[in-house]
């Protein structure tokens, strides 16, 4: 438009003041103008200051917003609801305060404390940009996702021992056991996530950075090394409630005992159920965890949020697998909202392996 005008002004001089006027219009225009490269995408991974990672509440304000960071928000805002629904349930149902109903509601408040990092860490990277809430955020992230994989372990060992040892499950030493796993579950899981801000990390040093920033590579590989260990230990009960179950059903063809057949479909049931657990557990958690062995800063960050975010999805499938499927809780909803109580409908305790 300047142009446009300076065309019709100059019409009427001589060609020297119309020469140095151009210059002068030129000079303002670049003034003006950006300069190339100067605004670059979120996917633009040539940029020498950026070394690759996927950064949490490290950069600075800008008006696009990466759609990864909008995904793992979403994610987290389902997260939240579904499992703040399960914990208030658990919470103000005096009924619900079985072992197997402790451990699940260690599941729900691990999940939900995991959403809602995962809203924080998207409002403080597009609203706040600072090193100290960089390292907060992080370390509420890494807690809470291990406070949650740890407690799907612990749902597995009660399983476990409700077979194992089903005369003698529901007793006080039982409620021992569960007191002893929730807090090493959460001990554990509320040490790992202070190592981020305690010193861990990689701020000072750039080059210790993983794909996680500021999470060092020896921080992320002791990560990813734990949850090895936790899936190995899952398998290895679910092996061992594989031949248990093999074994009553031995019995119950060689006994013929009709009463019998009842709980060891129930038994069948509370397998399958672990079976898919577990089958959900390696989808979500395993792409992540072996990106973080072999996956360097350096690689584009898109790598991480397409592994990091199927990871999310275990914490959204987690209360539809334990609580959400028990009829217990299910009657407790159904009070909450509506009052719509089945008095007719028979009432009995379960055992994990049921649920």
């Amino acid at each position: 438009m300047n142009h446009l005008f300076f065309s019709l002004y100059c019409s009427g001089l001589e060609g020297r003041q119309c020469g140095a006027m151009n210059e002068s219009l030129m000079v303002n225009d670049s003034s003006v103008s950006p300069v190339a490269g100067e605004a670059l995408s979120w996917m633009d991974f040539e940029a020498p200051e950026r070394n690759g990672s996927l950064e949490f509440s490290t950069a600075p304000l800008d008006f696009s917003i990466n759609p990864w960071d909008i995904m793992l928000c979403l994610s987290g805002t389902v997260i939240a609801c579904e499992n703040a629904i399960v914990v208030a349930i658990i919470f103000y149902t005096p009924t619900l305060r079985a072992p197997m109903f402790v451990l699940i509601g260690s599941l729900a408040t691990a999940d939900l404390l995991a959403g809602m990092g995962l809203i924080l860490n998207f409002v403080f990277q597009y609203v706040i940009s600072s090193e100290t809430i960089s390292l907060i955020t992080v370390g509420f992230l890494v807690a809470s996702f291990t406070a949650s994989i740890s407690s799907l372990l612990a749902i597995t060992v009660d399983r476990y021992l409700s077979l194992y040892n089903a005369l003698t499950y529901f007793s006080e030493k039982t409620v021992q056991y569960v007191h002893l796993m929730l807090l090493g579950t959460w001990g554990v899981s509320v040490f790992l996530g202070l190592l981020p801000v305690l010193g861990w990390n990689c701020l000072d040093e750039p080059a210790s950075c993983s794909i996680v920033r500021p999470l060092t590579r020896s921080n992320v590989t002791l990560l990813a090394t734990s949850f090895f260990v936790i899936f190995v230990l899952m398998l290895t009960l679910y092996f061992k409630i594989c031949k248990i179950v093999c074994r009553h059903a031995h019995q119950i063809a060689l006994q013929q005992h009709f009463f019998a057949t009842s709980h060891y479909v129930a038994t069948k049931k509370g397998v399958s159920t672990l079976a898919i657990i577990l089958g959900t557990f390696g989808a979500s958690w395993l792409p992540f965890a072996i990106y973080c062995l072999v996956g360097e800063r350096e690689y584009p960050p898109v790598y991480t949020y397409a592994t990091l975010l199927p990871a999310t999805y275990n914490s959204m499938i987690n209360p539809i697998i334990y609580a959400y499927r028990n009829t217990e809780i299910q009657r407790s909803i159904y009070m909450l909202l509506c009052g719509c109580f089945q008095a007719n409908k028979a009432y009995r305790s379960r055992s994990p392996s049921e649920v």
